[in-house]
């Protein structure tokens, strides 16, 4: 499993966002020269975002987004897979049921589905809010 650049920049935007304050309208443009990502990009990856639920946009001069929730009620792994869709690490496991035609009796099949309850535990532990709170304890 490897996160795509959209995913990253996606995390990234989240915080940025959640940093300003709660119910604070951001602008791309801000956010842009703060993340160093181009405004064009930052619009495909707002809009899946949007369509997730997490951010709502505010038109107008002073428009930009803002999250729609605390940044205590944002897990990290449900805003990657809004970008990323599964983490899974092997195909087999990326939808509801396992497709392969080996699963029945495939050797390694345990170890996979090990690797992607740890990789979706792990992503699942962490909000916002404590990213937010881990970077504060940096500066």
């Amino acid at each position: 499993m490897k996160i795509s650049t959209k995913g990253r920049y996606a995390l990234r935007m989240m915080l940025d966002i959640a940093r300003q304050g709660e119910g604070a309208v951001v602008s791309l443009k801000d956010i842009s020269g703060r993340q160093e990502i181009s405004v064009k990009y930052q619009e495909q990856i707002v809009m899946q975002l949007g369509r997730a639920g997490f951010l709502s946009s505010v038109r107008g001069p002073s428009g930009g987004y803002k999250l729609v929730r605390k940044p205590s009620e944002y897990k990290v792994g449900e805003i990657l897979r809004s970008i990323e869709g599964s983490l899974a690490p092997v195909a087999c496991l990326d939808g509801e049921e396992n497709q392969c035609g080996r699963c029945g009796y495939c050797e390694t099949l345990s170890f996979w589905q090990g690797l992607d309850e740890v990789i979706n535990r792990y992503v699942d532990r962490f909000t916002l809010q404590d990213l937010l709170d881990e970077c504060q304890g940096q500066g």
